[in-house]
């Protein structure tokens, strides 16, 4: 068994992004996943990326936002939605809402996200 405590939860953050590592690489020894908290203030947007061999599934939690997808398509993503990107999949995300959005984002397997981030605590 492993547990990670709240101590152990590394918050990597840019402009209007914190996402909470809850697991991840730099706490655990999972070799199947990464599990993310990410707060996306409003205005903010995490811009179109792929990971080419990961998958990820993103649940929102709180708020609504924009998707952003592959040949600048957009789709509306409220709480109670879920989003699977296979590998390689274009996706990003705006917060275009009046409220901040939360999701939950499970990587597989796992990555290191620290070089996207500008600061780490």
């Amino acid at each position: 068994m492993e547990f990670i405590e709240g101590g152990a939860v590394v918050e990597l953050s840019n402009p209007g992004v914190v996402s909470r590592q809850l697991i991840w690489p730099g706490n655990s020894l999972s070799e199947r996943l990464a599990i993310t908290e990410v707060h996306v203030q409003t205005g903010t947007s995490q811009p179109r990326h792929t990971h080419s061999c990961s998958e990820q599934i993103w649940y929102a939690l709180a708020g609504s936002g924009t998707l952003l997808l592959a040949d600048g398509g957009e789709r509306v993503f409220v709480k109670g939605d879920v989003a699977r990107f296979a590998e390689g999949d274009v996706h990003g995300l705006r917060n275009d809402s009046g409220e901040e959005f939360v999701y939950l984002s499970v990587t597989a397997p796992p990555i290191n996200f620290s070089a996207a981030y500008r600061s780490r605590s």
